[in-house]
């Protein structure tokens, strides 16, 4: 899909396939999270991306309207680097207009930060 992102890496976890329509949604985030990629120069895990609705219902506190039921979100890592500091760069690259304005949540706790590509403004 990109230069260091494979679909694989977007797949729900309970192994169903992939909607076209979510399909062309990853491939827009991945293009986003290349970004990043590039702009930190170091690997991005993805641990979670596209959810189907099923395997959404059975994550813990997640929305029944969420981005990863899209296509849209994905929860990452990045060694060496904290959620706060992921964070803080997403932030600065999408004000220096780099990457696209969304959704972006800071999960310090559990280690990951969540990015998505929703067309509008959102965080926690």
């Amino acid at each position: 899909m990109t230069k260091n992102f494979k679909l694989e890496e977007f797949n729900c976890s309970c192994g169903c396939d992939m909607p076209q329509n979510v399909f062309s949604n990853v491939v827009k985030l991945a293009g986003q999270l290349q970004i990043l990629r590039d702009y930190i120069d170091r690997p991005i895990k993805i641990n979670s991306g596209y959810r189907c609705p099923e395997y959404n219902a059975t994550i813990p506190n997640s929305s029944k309207y969420s981005q990863h039921q899209y296509g849209k979100a994905a929860d990452i890592v990045v060694n060496g680097l904290k959620p706060t500091e992921v964070y803080a760069i997403i932030e600065d690259l999408i004000d220096m207009g780099a990457m696209l304005q969304g959704g972006l949540g800071l999960y310090e706790k559990n280690g990951f930060v969540h990015y998505d590509i929703r067309k509008k403004k959102a965080r926690w």
